[in-house]
């Protein structure tokens, strides 16, 4: 299932939130969205699943502009995974995997064996079958955001939409979480605010500022120190992970002033 957005633009209001985006995700591939706070992320990713609908430009899943899908067709090509938060209804576990089946349901219509059996699967592949009787508001974040990814797994839709899923989460979590979605090999549009993460999961980065994509590539040479200093604001050395052999960013205030020189005599602590 291939993504794309072309000269896409956002307003909310009479306030323009995107310009003219252009973005492609294509059959396996893992993608980050990243940029600074309020530059327009999550509302991008909100016009692919037709909860905002573009002033200009177009999103096309599969070939076919999502104007012209009904919300259950573009259900059954999207699922997303919001960003970690408390739910309004204290569902089970199952009961939320469950309605990663709805698109595919006809109205009032009850799950059947082979929709239990992709509910079970979807559990056991997030290791949370064990879980399945307990009320969301037991689970810890990570454990809430693996039954979201269990739910889009119930949905087999072919593309996976992210929206910061470490977001609250300990570093623990965050990592289990994102080693679980590498692992499904699916398409995937991930917004993250973590670079490092975005450096170490995806397989390209999109760079939005101030409501305008500024650059894509590869991690390494989107996160260049240049680019990092004029979008978030800090210096930005390359490293390389002493375990994994991969980048590793290190970050710095633009001006970091000098440590202040030691008195004669007086010893670090």
């Amino acid at each position: 299932m291939r993504l794309s957005l072309a000269g896409v633009s956002v307003r909310l209001g009479s306030t323009p939130i995107v310009a003219d985006c252009d973005l492609t995700v294509d059959d396996g591939e893992r993608v980050g969205l990243v940029g600074p706070n309020g530059s327009g992320k999550t509302s991008l990713l909100r016009t692919i699943y037709r909860a905002l609908d573009p002033v200009a430009g177009s999103v096309e899943l599969g070939g076919d502009d999502v104007r012209g899908l009904s919300q259950r067709e573009v259900a059954r090509r999207a699922a997303l995974v919001a960003q970690e938060s408390t739910p309004d209804f204290d569902f089970t576990v199952e009961e939320l995997v469950a309605m990663g089946r709805g698109p595919w349901l006809r109205a009032f219509e009850s799950t059947t064996g082979r929709d239990n059996t992709r509910i079970i699967s979807a559990l056991e592949r997030v290791r949370l079958a064990d879980h399945r009787t307990r009320r969301l508001s037991t689970l810890s974040g990570g454990e809430r955001q693996r039954a979201l990814v269990a739910r889009s797994l119930a949905q087999e839709s072919p593309l996976l939409l992210l929206d910061e899923p470490t977001n609250h989460l300990d570093v623990y979590a965050a990592l289990e979480l994102l080693e679980l979605v590498r692992d499904l090999n699916r398409a995937t549009l991930c917004v993250l605010h973590d670079l490092n993460l975005a450096a170490t999961y995806c397989d390209r980065l999109y760079v939005l500022h101030e409501g305008r994509i500024v650059a894509d590539g590869p991690p390494a040479e989107v996160l260049n120190p240049e680019l990092v200093l004029k979008v978030f604001g800090v210096t930005c050395t390359h490293l390389t992970h002493p375990a994994t052999g991969g980048l590793l960013l290190a970050f710095s205030p633009q001006r970091v002033a000098p440590l202040p020189a030691r008195a004669e005599g007086v010893k670090n602590r």
